[in-house]
């Protein structure tokens, strides 16, 4: 056998260990380990390495239990905080995009309008209707990153003090 299917075995064992594995992985690995000594002796010693480790018991104590706790928390709200502000933002710029679209023949006509109306170029009411769509995004996108630059400059990270 060559050395790549060692390697994946011993891969699908540590992973096994970790987060588990799908079932054709797990199906490959119970092959490989049936037919394998040397696999198998290293399935069983990791398996043994965990048995002890969960045994030992480590004293902590109960104020950075506490706090240990309170964090995970705080962190879980802020994941939760943050995946609502993901969707909102999502919405928002799908109805934008949908809103664009609708209005953008309307808006072609109305611009075409105002330059035959004032006598202009064709070429400055098509740059004022491109500009009519780039200046927002721009500006907007503009202020997020200074938002953002600023937020790091002042040691935030994610709104929260570091």
């Amino acid at each position: 056998m060559s050395e790549d299917v060692h390697q994946r075995a011993a891969r699908l064992i540590a992973a096994e260990c970790v987060e588990g594995l799908a079932a054709g992985e797990r199906t490959w690995l119970e092959e490989h380990l049936e037919h394998c000594a040397d696999c198998a002796a290293h399935g069983r010693a990791i398996e043994e390495a965990l048995r002890a480790l969960r045994a030992v018991s480590v004293p902590v104590r109960p104020a950075l239990l506490a706090a240990t706790q309170l964090r995970v928390r705080l962190r879980a709200r802020e994941l939760h905080e943050q995946r609502s502000r993901m969707r909102a933002l999502c919405i928002s710029c799908a109805l934008s995009w949908i809103l664009g679209v609708v209005t953008a023949p309307l808006l072609w006509r109305a611009f075409a309008w105002v330059g035959r109306s004032l006598a202009l170029p064709d070429i400055v009411w098509m740059a004022s209707f491109a500009l009519w769509w780039i200046v927002p995004a721009a500006v907007g996108g503009t202020l997020a990153w200074w938002r953002s630059r600023v937020a790091r400059e002042n040691g935030y990270a994610a709104g929260l003090p570091r």
